[in-house]
């Protein structure tokens, strides 16, 4: 009997001896590997720059530029050369020659010119406006990947931590044991607490892998590999005061939309004064004669063309431009509302984690210190082994609860940033 329970007590103590070696060895992996871990910020830079509207902001500046430059022309398109060469060679022969060199200018209709500036201007002013809003959009899905990240590094810490405690726990149960001081169905519930805790942690480094891949994905490829890379620490982004909030007129989804709109009635009014087809004046230089040893004459031409109005074609054009115009303005006054309710509720829950953040750390040290209590109870024997191993749970469960609160915190603040239009700091 006491020899089966001295191999029972060395097994025992080199299982924890194996559980110690592997935490070791995964933390060293971990400060290798988490060393370079970037911040939120860091990969959201990373991220933005391999984003396709990144890559063609400068063509779309570039084309903006063009267009007012265009605006600012002297005509609304190119002038064009005319040449026209007329002979009676295929019929009579008699010499008859005609020789006609001209250009042809287009011309503004009445208002087109202002009103092309104007809608150019506001094309250019969309071009920034739209970048803002993609670069909030790609945070927000950034911002969820990396929260959860942080909150599975919670979950796997936390494991670990118990599972070492668990381990510890153990081997002081199998030192007990070859002393006599304990039974072997106390080795066993030692034991089973082990296997239940490394069973945790299993599945909260398959969770961290997954939270981690996740996180590659949001960023472009900007993130960790694998689900051992931790941070060098926790850092949330900097706290926003609710008095020093931004307006919703600064906020870039509705700056987006708004310049959308503005857009739209620019359209809409260039379209108003498009009735017809620009008019062309014609200038063009002749010399002709009617008989072969004749002298050739010169003469100048000028001429203007008038289209006709565009009819049912105009109508459709303009009334087309008018509905988005009057669409976009009345998404405009919804997504007000809906940035204001964001933002309250964002507020909310920054004040909620707070408060569950204080209870959370005030649960915890009461839970070390009772920990402490029944951990120099136990080993005294005043205090059974199922007692202890319900408080080491609790213990542990209220420093997981402490540090999930943290980064509840982190992340609501986080959250409220997004709310309130701002990119990762």
């Amino acid at each position: 009997m006491h020899r089966r329970r001295r191999r029972v007590g060395r097994l025992a103590l080199a299982l924890a001896g194996l559980v110690g070696a592997a935490s070791a060895f995964a933390q060293a992996q971990n400060a290798e590997t988490g060393a370079a871990a970037p911040t939120l910020k860091q990969a959201f830079e990373a991220a933005w720059s391999r984003q396709p509207e990144a890559v063609a902001l400068r063509l779309r500046r570039d084309a903006a530029q063009a267009q007012q430059q265009a605006a600012q022309a002297w005509t609304p398109e190119p002038t064009a050369l005319t040449l026209s060469n007329k002979t009676d060679r295929l019929n009579r022969n008699l010499g008859a020659h005609e020789l006609e060199v001209g250009v042809a200018i287009p011309l503004w209709l009445p208002g087109e010119r202002a009103r092309s500036g104007a809608l150019a201007e506001a094309e250019t002013s969309g071009v920034e406006s739209r970048v803002l809003a993609a670069q909030l959009r790609m945070a927000g899905v950034l911002r969820e990947a990396w929260w959860q990240w942080q909150r599975a590094l919670v979950e796997a810490g936390s494991a670990r931590d118990q599972r070492a405690n668990a381990g510890l726990l153990a081997a002081d149960v199998a030192k007990r044991l070859k002393a006599g001081d304990l039974a072997r169905a106390d080795q066993h519930q030692a034991d089973g607490a082990v296997a239940a805790a490394e069973s945790a942690e299993a599945r909260a480094m398959a969770a961290l892998a997954g939270a981690a891949q996740q996180l590659r994905i949001a960023s472009v490829g900007a993130a960790p590999r694998g689900g051992n890379a931790t941070p060098a620490g926790l850092e949330p982004e900097p706290p926003v005061d609710a008095a020093s909030a931004r307006d919703v007129a600064m906020h870039p989804a509705f700056r987006d939309l708004q310049d959308r709109a503005t857009v739209a009635e620019s359209a809409a009014a260039l379209g108003a004064v498009r009735t017809r087809a620009n008019p062309e004046l014609t200038l063009a230089a002749t010399r002709e004669r009617d008989l072969r040893g004749e002298r050739y004459e010169p003469s100048i031409t000028l001429g203007l063309r008038i289209p006709f109005g565009g009819g049912s074609r105009h109508t459709a054009r303009t009334a087309s431009a008018q509905a988005e115009a009057t669409e976009l303005q009345t998404q405009l006054l919804l997504e007000r509302e809906r940035i204001e309710a964001e933002q309250e509720a964002a507020r909310a829950r920054v004040a909620s984690a707070r408060a569950q953040l204080s209870a959370a750390e005030r649960r915890a040290q009461l839970a070390s210190e009772s920990r402490g209590f029944f951990d120099k109870s136990f080993r005294l024997g005043e205090t059974d082994l199922p007692t202890r191993l319900r408080i080491e749970a609790e213990a542990a469960e209220a420093r997981r609860q402490a540090a999930s609160a943290r980064i509840e915190v982190a992340a609501a603040i986080s959250q409220w940033r997004q709310a309130l239009g701002l990119l990762p700091e």
